[in-house]
């Protein structure tokens, strides 16, 4: 009998590819979805089929991490065998704007999950998605790590120290399998167009394409970050719940770079100069900045066997290419690695 996972926010860049992996090995794949007057699966479309097929394995419910009596109904109904917690109000900048929401949401929604866990009395493994953000502006010889202290900078990194301490409760007072995977930034074409990479690899396509001769418009290119690819991350998700035991891992590639430099690297995938079309506008900062993120990946490496095999270079190339020509490749090899 093939495993039963849930996916909360599997219709976001990690939980379409997490949806996509499981699916490749065989789950039984459920996903949380919002309910909306358009319809926001798109990224589901390579792997859906219509629930009324007898064999299909991908089944989508109706629901939200704010509502908690929805949350334990349907943990009731899947009865799943892991449960993959990547929903969130993920946008930093926009978690300034929305702190109430962000905190009942991407903090809140995880208790509300482990509570219903624990009172169904369920055996489930559970991964909750930490963030680097969760760290701030607090460094230890520049490398992050599981043993470095948190200091989040915004609401959304608030939210998610919530988040990953609530997990680590769960997990030590009620025995939960639970993990806390604290995963820096990682990025696709399947990324949000209003994070910072893929709006810049979008304008690219749109531009090569006569779609736009307006500027690109951002914020803060001095921002350094470690980016990573992100079907790599979602296989570091799926090792951390075929371990015996739970625990908590950062999973970055070691290496950050800064918002100019994939600028650079983007606009040179087509030889065109950013100076001419990028302009700045401040409201594209946020209040209380994160200057420098890199993570230590050394005990993902060890317990789980994971590192990046994708490059920063690379990482850019994809996104770029697959905005230009509407599609990814490669990603079947990264399932059968995993």
């Amino acid at each position: 009998m093939s495993k039963i996972a849930l996916i909360t926010g599997i219709t976001g860049q990690d939980g379409s590819y997490l949806a996509e992996l499981l699916l490749h090995k065989g789950y039984e794949v459920h996903g949380l979805i919002r309910r909306s007057s358009t319809f926001n699966t798109g990224r589901l479309d390579n792997v859906y089929t219509d629930p009324h097929i007898p064999d299909s394995h991908l089944h989508l419910h109706y629901g939200d991490l704010t509502d908690g009596t929805a949350l334990h109904s349907l943990l009731g109904q899947v009865r799943p065998d892991e449960v993959y917690h990547l929903g969130a109000q993920s946008h930093v900048r926009v978690s300034f704007d929305t702190p109430v929401y962000t905190g009942d949401a991407t903090g809140l929604g995880t208790c509300r999950l482990l509570d219903a866990i624990r009172n169904l009395e369920l055996p489930v493994r559970f991964y909750q998605a930490g963030s680097s953000e969760m760290y701030g502006g607090l460094f230890i010889d520049g490398l992050l790590s599981e043993r470095t202290p948190f200091h989040p900078r915004s609401p959304y990194g608030a939210a998610k120290v919530y988040s990953h301490w609530i997990t680590v409760n769960y997990r030590e007072a009620h025995g939960i399998h639970a993990s806390n995977g604290i995963l820096f930034n990682h990025e696709s074409p399947r990324r949000g167009e209003t994070f910072v990479t893929r709006k810049i690899t979008r304008w690219l396509a749109d531009h090569v394409k006569g779609r736009t001769d307006q500027p690109l418009y951002l914020g803060n290119l001095d921002a350094k970050r470690d980016w990573g690819y992100a079907p790599e991350y979602v296989c570091a998700m799926w090792r951390m719940l075929q371990q015996d035991k739970p625990g908590d891992y950062v999973v970055a590639t070691g290496e950050t770079h800064s918002i100019r430099e994939f600028l650079t690297e983007a606009f040179g995938v087509l030889e065109i100069d950013w100076q001419k079309h990028v302009l700045i506008d401040p409201k594209y900062y946020r209040p209380s900045e994160v200057d420098v993120l890199i993570g230590d990946a050394s005990r993902a490496k060890e317990t789980l066997g994971w590192t990046p095999n994708v490059t920063f270079k690379e990482l850019v190339q994809i996104m770029v290419k697959a905005d230009i020509e509407g599609e990814e490749h490669g990603l079947t090899e990264i399932w059968d690695r995993a």
